[in-house]
This record gives C-alpha cells, structure tokens and sequence, in this order.
C-alpha cells in the first residue's frame, strides 16, 4: 500500500454513520445475504448483518471477516473489510479458500454507537453455554453502584472513583481489571453484562455459520476487529482463553511474534468467558484459528467513564435518549472508540493491509 493509495483509502472507506458502512459495503458486494435485526436505529431505520461470500462453495478453507461484535466499534471494522474487498484480495484467494464477509454483526450497537446489543448484552461475553453454571465475577457484583452509579453528577463520580481506586489500591490492578472488564452475569444493564440467554445478534452468528456449513469446512481463520485496548493505533493481534495456547500457536504460525494472549499473559486484555472464540471453539475444535485485531485509542479511564455515561442513559434516562444531552454521550463513546483523526485511520489501514497480506498466505500454507 502506497502513501497516495493509503491517502485515498482514509478518505473514502471510513463511514461516519452505521448507513453509511452499510452502503459502502453493499456498493462491493452487490450478491450479499441481510440478517434483519427486530431493533431499529435511532432514526426508526431497518438494520441488517449483511453478509457476503466469495468463492468456491464447497472450499475446504474459510476466512472469515467480522466486523461490529462490539456496535460501534464497527467504524473500524467495516473500514477494514471494505480495505480487504478494494485490494481485490478477494479475487486472488488461495485454491480451495473462500471468504466469508460478516459485516455490522451487532448492527444495534452499530447504529446506536454503542457496545452493547438490543438487549444491552455485551456480545463478546454472551458466547457462554448457558446449560453450565453462569461465571462468577465477586469483584464486578462488589462494585457494581460505582461501575454504573445513579447519580452521575460530578460529585456522584468523585465518590464512584474514589471507590474504584479503593478497590484496586486494596486488591492490586489485575484483580481491578477482571473485576471490572471480564464479564459479569448478575447485574443487568451493567457493564460488560453478558445476559442470561443467547441474543439476537449471537443467533444471527449461529444462522450465518449453519447457512453457510462453516461446521464442515478443514480450516477456519477468523479476523474479528475491535477497538479500544492497547496503545493509540496499535493493531494488537489477541487470541482469547477458549482455544487456549494450542489457538494461540495456530495464530502465531501464520501472523508472527506480534499475536498476544490471555494464556500467556500477553494480552491488554484479560481472560474473558463467553467470547466469540467459545463459539468458534465448539463448532470447530482445532481446525479454526481465531484473532482478534484489536486498535488501541484512548487511555481505559477515558473509556470507563464514557461507557458509564451511556449505560447510565439507557438505564436510568431512556426517556432523554434522543434529546441533545442523550446524543452527547453517545457521540461521546463514539468518538473513544472511533477516533476522529486522519493518523488513527491510517494506522488502521496499514496494519489491517498487513495482517490480510498474512492472512491469505497462511491459509495458501495451510495444511
């Protein structure tokens, strides 16, 4: 990718709004499947999970391109995947590959900017097999007022923070990190809530997987974008704890010392039940790879408190969500997990350019 090519791609693949991702992904892949999600956007609008293929049907190896687990973290994601379709990658697949294209998977999210789905689940800790006990998280159910307090008055935050900041002083930060971001299932509408049944968007994975009898394919490589952890613009290649260290070594055959895991502690993310990987996990055992490219943008205090806002609107304020103060916080999460600026998109696309380049070689190397 030259600078002039990397120049025009900031320009025109980004979207400022889940209608205009939708567009320009339907604009290249004219012969897609739309997922119709029961939730409208803030406008009253139809949203879908469209989702292209490319190949030959019956190809024994599958690379798959999420975008949108996490709603508005699909800025990202589907600028990514429109990178990947503008390169033609698509038509130089390896022998026996196809691509499978799932673009705005948690399109409510998407459009509302938020990470949360309709059901105000957070998709990448629903993947959990709810005939087991529900995980536990003490930490989260012991701070949970502060994570997500009614009253957010500048003085209601003081005292949520200086609780936090309690907390982690008397427990170390490790013990603060998975209290705070590793998934709970007690405390509806809370953050990183995981929901006590599989949602919408986790079933529209479900149906996209068996219509498209990804169960039955040899090798499965998935690339699933995410913002928001890590170094401002650093595209982090995370594994996740379901397929362990055996994912992890898969990952790192094809991509390099730069993939990180839980496992290893590695990651800038902890170890989380109930992530997409646990689905891919127990549909495909060890002949999927999962990665996660993970961009980092704002520092995580800067993240807890603009996801605080918005759990606390729809929580406590619905009424107020389309009002002026409702569209600032939602602006607000928009813009921590979708940086405006020119140096962050371009970061992403080199990386994203870099880490397709790898991915078609492997799956060409694939045994």
């Amino acid at each position: 990718m030259n600078f002039d090519i990397a120049n025009q791609c900031v320009a025109t693949i980004f979207s400022d709004s889940y209608r205009e991702a939708r567009n320009k992904f339907l604009e290249v892949t004219p012969g897609s499947r739309a997922y119709k999600c029961s939730s409208t956007g803030p406008s009253g609008e139809e949203l879908f999970t469209d989702v292209a293929y490319f190949g030959p049907t019956r190809a024994e190896r599958l690379l798959v391109l999420i975008s949108g687990t996490h709603g508005v973290e699909g800025y990202c994601g589907s600028a990514a995947q429109l990178l990947f379709l503008q390169a033609k990658f698509h038509e130089v697949l390896p022998p026996s590959t196809a691509l499978l294209v799932v673009h705005a998977l948690n399109c409510y999210g998407f459009a509302w900017d938020r990470r949360v789905t309709a059901e105000g689940v957070d998709l990448n800790r629903n993947f959990i097999d709810f005939a087991e006990p529900l995980p536990q998280n003490p930490g989260y159910d012991e701070l949970a007022e502060h994570f997500v307090p009614v009253d957010i008055s500048e003085e209601g935050v003081r005292r949520a923070e200086a609780a936090l900041a309690a907390y982690e002083k008397a427990h170390g930060e490790l013990a603060f990190r998975k209290a705070a971001s590793s998934g709970q299932y007690t405390q509806p509408g809370g953050a990183f809530y995981g929901g006590t049944e599989p949602t919408e968007a986790r079933r529209t994975l479900e149906q996209i997987a068996a219509d498209f009898d990804v169960a039955r394919r040899k090798r499965v490589l998935i690339l699933d974008y995410h913002t928001g952890l890590g170094p401002y613009g650093h595209g982090e290649l995370q594994c996740e704890l379901s397929s362990g260290r055996e994912g992890y070594e898969r990952a790192a055959t094809i991509f390099g010392a730069s993939v990180t895991s839980p496992v290893l502690g590695t990651s800038s993310a902890v170890s989380i039940p109930g992530t997409q990987d646990a689905f891919w996990q127990r549909t495909l055992g060890d002949r999927h790879t999962y990665v996660c490219p993970e961009f980092g943008t704002y520092q995580p205090p800067r993240g807890r408190l603009v996801l605080r806002e918005d759990l606390w609107l729809f929580m406590y304020r619905p009424d107020v969500v389309a009002s002026e103060a409702g569209r600032q916080i939602r602006q607000a999460v928009k813009w921590h997990f979708y940086p405006q600026a020119a140096d962050w998109k371009e970061m992403v696309l080199w990386r994203s350019h870099q880490v397709h380049r790898q991915a078609l070689h492997g799956m060409a190397s694939a045994d």
